[in-house]
């Protein structure tokens, strides 16, 4: 393995794609009433996008010779049914979801093809904290 720290760091945003997942899927379940018919649908894509990014972040571990973790992270997954409490959860996930992939990003080369797919993923965090403060207004 010729660089610990990335893949240090790349199992941090494993983890959190791993939380991600498990609270998408939770909140899909739970919220209810009337924005149940819109964030139900939204949750479920999160939670298989949050899938997909930990699929590509455990692939680059792997080629990058580390080993990749298989636990969340530690932050609780709130329970809750209200839907403005579950926004500002994933607000927060979001957030620190855009923040790791970052500070990954500054620990790779612009010209490597690893930057192109994190970077990707960087976007798609950036773009769910924009959703979700929309949803909030």
């Amino acid at each position: 393995m010729n660089n610990p720290e990335l893949v240090e760091k790349l199992n941090q945003a494993l983890a959190w794609e791993l939380r991600a997942s498990a609270m998408y899927a939770h909140y899909a379940a739970y919220v209810g009433g009337i924005h149940r018919l819109h964030l139900a649908p939204y949750f479920e894509g999160e939670a298989t996008e949050s899938h997909q990014h930990a699929q590509m972040v455990r692939t680059a571990i792997v080629k990058l010779g580390g080993i990749a973790v298989t636990d969340r992270a530690r932050e609780e997954i709130v329970h809750t049914t209200n839907y403005r409490e579950i926004l500002q959860e994933c607000l927060k996930t979001e957030q620190t979801a855009a923040d790791t992939y970052l500070e990954v990003l500054k620990l790779v080369d612009e010209d490597d093809e690893l930057f192109d797919v994190l970077q990707q993923v960087y976007f798609a965090e950036a773009r769910a904290v924009e959703e979700i403060n929309q949803l909030l207004v």
